[in-house]
């Protein structure tokens, strides 16, 4: 045999039976940071439901019109025009009738529903597509002053004041002034009561503020002798309630396994502390998805605006600085749209600035940090089930926080009983006959958006964008 073949010495592969292995506790991949947790001021909350008192609102706001889509065509649920605030005190079988009377228009792009100046009578509902309301400024100049957006609508009755024109192909729902008159005359009563629905919702609007609240009489100057103004503050007669979520589960340990292989990490311990991790990060999700406190189904209609370019410029989100601008506290963004964002700043020649938070750098814009969350989710009909391909639409919030800000705070009930965190328990529930343990864990959790103009979003967010390669590529040409 060769001596390059003898063995000189025991292999390692034998010698690391006799060693001791260096090993980590278990790794998750699902863990994130779940700043939004720890930016959100926690309330405590008795009796697991947390009351918010406002000022009574006299007038409806205007909301979101619900459309069914179905194979390509839209149409109007029944009562969804009481979303429109001159149609909230409508009988229903006007409402409805009204709703059938819709009819759709398949609008290309850059097509003018309304021209300034031109007369026009009907009513339009974006059913698909985005469409741009303009207006001529001081100097002659349109200004693009709204961005419309599905579920949105407008009304033209007379000669218009704006220009509105399509920024993508439309699916349109339009109502003329003639066949609305055809509806109303079908009743004897029907034209006597539509208007006098409206003649009251101007009257209305004339006493209230733009929040809808109640103007409060004042008086000033310094004239003498002037009778002073009697006046009162009357609040909402049902504030809203926010009864506290839970997320639980059951965790099952065998006995074996906690009682024997506990070195160098203890079973339970690490079982529990997975399972915790877990449960936070559905907690995150919840705060920012559920459909009933969720932030992203809090924003207040009119605190939502929509990408004018698809990418998150900062002029957008300058936009969403101008709604949510009483101490704005953060920005709240998929990592994928403020990386879009850093794109648009880099291109434009303005890279924001970057601070230091929770441990991490982070760039903010205006000096209000955007905080990543992954919670805030892509939608794109490009994404593959085995990657993420990185592209598709997003929104971004903007909000301001606390109580005494009347801003977002965070709900939970520290002090229940079996706590291990603040409104988070673990209890025992006993072994079964196999010899597993089962600990049963509860967290108890909401959110609340204390004023309306607290919380901000920017919708249709596209992240996919590159406008530098782009730049490149027209060069190379």
């Amino acid at each position: 045999m060769s001596d390059s073949l003898l063995q000189r010495s025991v292999t390692t592969a034998v010698a690391r039976n006799l060693a001791h292995t260096t090993k980590t506790r278990p790794m998750m991949t699902s863990i994130t940071p779940r700043l939004l947790l720890q930016q959100l001021p926690w309330v405590q909350v008795n009796g697991g439901i947390y009351r918010v008192n406002r000022t009574k609102v006299e007038l409806p706001k205007a909301e979101r019109i619900e459309l069914d889509m179905v194979e390509g065509r839209a149409s109007l649920p029944p009562l969804s025009l009481r979303n429109v605030p001159y149609f909230a005190e409508l009988p229903d079988e006007i409402v409805a009738r009204m709703a059938g009377s819709f009819i759709t228009e398949d609008v290309p792009r850059g097509n003018n529903l309304l021209v300034e100046g031109k007369a026009e009578s009907k009513f339009f509902i974006v059913a698909q597509g985005e469409v741009e309301v303009l207006f001529k400024g001081a100097n002659g100049i349109d200004v693009r002053i709204a961005l419309l957006t599905e579920g949105e609508y407008f009304l033209a009755d007379g000669a218009s004041d704006v220009t509105v024109r399509t920024l993508t192909p439309c699916k349109m729902l339009s109502l003329s002034r003639k066949d609305l008159d055809a509806v109303l005359n079908e009743e004897p009563t029907w034209n006597q009561q539509f208007w006098k629905a409206v003649a009251e919702y101007l009257e209305l609007r004339s006493m209230v503020n733009r929040h809808g609240e109640r103007n409060i009489d004042l008086i000033s100057g310094f004239a003498e002798n002037m009778q002073i103004p009697e006046t009162f503050v009357d609040y909402s007669e049902k504030p809203r309630e926010y009864p506290l979520a839970s997320v639980q589960t059951m965790v099952r340990v065998h006995t074996r396994v906690s009682d024997l292989y506990n070195d160098p990490y203890d079973q339970l311990e690490e079982q529990i502390r997975l399972t915790i991790e877990g449960i936070k990060e559905r907690q995150e999700w919840e705060l920012v998805n559920n459909s009933k406190f969720g932030l992203r189904h809090s924003v207040d209609p009119a605190m939502r605006i929509t990408a004018r370019y698809g990418t998150p410029t900062p002029d957008a989100l300058d936009d969403l600085l101008a709604l949510v601008w009483k101490k704005p506290s953060f920005f709240l963004a998929h990592p994928k749209a403020i990386a879009a964002f850093g794109r648009e700043c880099t291109w434009r020649g303005v890279p924001p600035p970057t601070i230091n938070l929770f441990g991490m750098p982070l760039i903010t814009w205006r000096g209000v940090p955007l905080i990543p969350c992954d919670k805030l989710e892509l939608h794109s009909q490009y994404q593959s089930q085995k990657k993420d391909l990185g592209v598709g639409t997003t929104s971004i919030l903007l909000m301001r926080v606390g109580e005494a800000e009347q801003g977002v705070v965070g709900l939970h009930q520290a002090g229940i009983p079996d706590e291990i965190m603040p409104s988070l328990s673990s209890r025992f529930m006993g072994i079964d006959s196999i010899g597993v343990a089962m600990y049963l864990f509860t967290l108890y959790f909401s959110c609340a958006v204390l004023a309306d103009d607290a919380l901000g979003m920017l919708e249709n967010v596209e992240v996919g964008y590159y406008p530098e390669y782009e730049h490149r590529e027209k060069k190379r040409k």
